[in-house]
Formats: C-alpha cells, sequence, structure tokens
C-alpha cells in the first residue's frame, strides 16, 4: 500500500507584528500521525527524503539461532529484516568467547570486543540483552585482529549482520523519517518503558526496549526504561561509531556518534 504524505502550510497571523508560524503534518489513511510546528521562513530548507520501498511493512519474518542457541525473531520493513529482540551472546559465531566484563575501570579502558549486562545483573538480560562495546561488534578480539581487519571476528549469526549506519537509515526513511520513526519501532506502555513513552505504536513491529547503555569514561550504567541504544557498525573517528537510539519522551529515532567503550544493544540485519 502506497504511504501518501499531505503537506499542509498553516499560518497564524494575530497581528502585524507576531511572528508567523507554519505547520507540517503527516497522515496516513486519513489520520494525522505527526504533527511539527516550524517557522515560515524555514519551509524552503526542508528536504523530504522517499522510503526506500514504500512497500511491505511489519511483514514477519524467520527465526534465527545464535551459537549459543538464543532463538530471535524478525521482521521485515521496506525489504530490511532486523531482529525483534536484542542480541544476547556471549561468543562470536565461530565459538571464540566474546569476556564479560564487570569491573567498571577495566571496561572504560577497553580496546576488544567485551560484552556485560546492565547493572551486572543477568535478570536484565532476560529482558533487554547484553550490551557490548563497539569493539565486539566489529569482532576485534585481540591486538592483531585491531590492526588487521581480515582476521576479525563476526558478531552476528551467520546470514546475519550488525547493521551500518546507511542501513538505519533506510529502515527509519521507510518508517516516515527520523522524527517520527521511533514512536514506530517502541513498545507501547508504560510496563517496561518509562512514562509517557510518547507516541509508541510498535507499528513497524521491530519491538525496541529500553536497556539502557553503559558509558565509557567510568563504565557506571545510565537510562534503563528511558532510552535504548543500538550500535551500527559504521565508525566515524579513531574513538567513536555511529549508533541509533530511541527515547521515553518523544516519537524519534535519533542518530550520533559515541565512543567506542560504549554499551550499547545490538540487533542483527538479515544479508
Amino acid at each position: 500500500m502506497k504511504k501518501i504524505y499531505c503537506l499542509l502550510s498553516v499560518i497564524l497571523m494575530a497581528t502585524t507584528s507576531q511572528a508567523q508560524n507554519d505547520s507540517i503534518y503527516f497522515w496516513k489513511n486519513n489520520v494525522m500521525i505527526h504533527k511539527q510546528s516550524i517557522k515560515t521562513a524555514d519551509l524552503d530548507s526542508i528536504t523530504f527524503r522517499r522510503p526506500a520501498n514504500p512497500t511491505g511493512i511489519n511483514i514477519p519474518g524467520p527465526n534465527v539461532t545464535d551459537i549459543d542457541g538464543n532463538t530471535y525473531e524478525s521482521v521485515t520493513n521496506c525489504g530490511l529484516t532486523f531482529t525483534k529482540q536484542n542480541l544476547n551472546v556471549s561468543k562470536y559465531n565461530d565459538g571464540t568467547p566474546i569476556p564479560q566484563v564487570t569491573d567498571p575501570t577495566q571496561w572504560a579502558n577497553l580496546t576488544t570486543g567485551a560484552w556485560c549486562y546492565y547493572e551486572n545483573n543477568t535478570a536484565n538480560g532476560a529482558v533487554y540483552g547484553k550490551l557490548y562495546n563497539w569493539y565486539a561488534v566489529v569482532g576485534i578480539y585481540d591486538a592483531a585482529s585491531a590492526a588487521n581487519p581480515a582476521l576479525r571476528k563476526k558478531l552476528a549469526p551467520t546470514g546475519w549482520h550488525v547493521p551500518t549506519d546507511a542501513e538505519w537509515t533506510l529502515l527509519t526513511d521507510c518508517l516516515g523519517g527520523y522524527p517520527i520513526a521511533g514512536a514506530k519501532m517502541k513498545v507501547p506502555g508504560t510496563t517496561l518503558w518509562s512514562f509517557p513513552n510518547f507516541g509508541a505504536s510498535n507499528e513497524s513491529g521491530f519491538t525496541g526496549l529500553p536497556g539502557g547503555w553503559r558509558q565509557n569514561l567510568n563504565g557506571f550504567y545510565s537510562s534503563l526504561n528511558f532510552y535504548g541504544h543500538f550500535w551500527s557498525s559504521t565508525v566515524y573517528d579513531l574513538t567513536s561509531a555511529w549508533r541509533r537510539s530511541l527515547n521515553y519522551n518523544n516519537p524519534d529515532a535519533d542518530w550520533g556518534n559515541y565512543n567506542k567503550n560504549c554499551g550499547f544493544s545490538v540487533r542483527c540485519l538479515r544479508d
């Protein structure tokens, strides 16, 4: 089914000295799904990106099992098949163990792959999966693999991979663009997400969870139930890489570059 978005410009002029304001309305199936107020002068600078494929939202995908025996469901949006649960594996897919690092100082100084549970609590792992540093995401397990990408391991199960930043963008474009895509990716309600869990519908079936994160400078934990952060495999510079984020208090799917020692959740994308 094609998605058609209508742009309505409403200029409010109470007095000649009052600033002009416009609103952008996004409609789907004759229902307004998002409203954004902007200044009139900003209209010319807005760029609307067409989704990669405007059809095929929330189509069930195949299950996949990791080397630890954990099985994940998946969902397809615009031809992109993502796992519906956060990764919870403790080994690279050739069986090489990934160290669990609980000590905060050790975590902050890592240059190779590691994982942890939020607050080192295994009960959190059962719900939110593991948190990984970026070195684990790209399979850096020793000094030699840090220097030579050909020696690196693979975190995702065979036939799957950790998405690039460009692939995350394809997903959010498919879901209407980053300002509203996050709402369609979050589990509704306030059982796991903190109030108000703004706009959450999980229309995409992505089933995004607020797994929090582990900080890079001190190894402390933060933001469980408030944010879900997901690594991409795309490097930004020598010390940071790109990630995507879902937020309890707005509908967007934010992106930014963060230190490689941060501990974030991981989703896998079918090759």
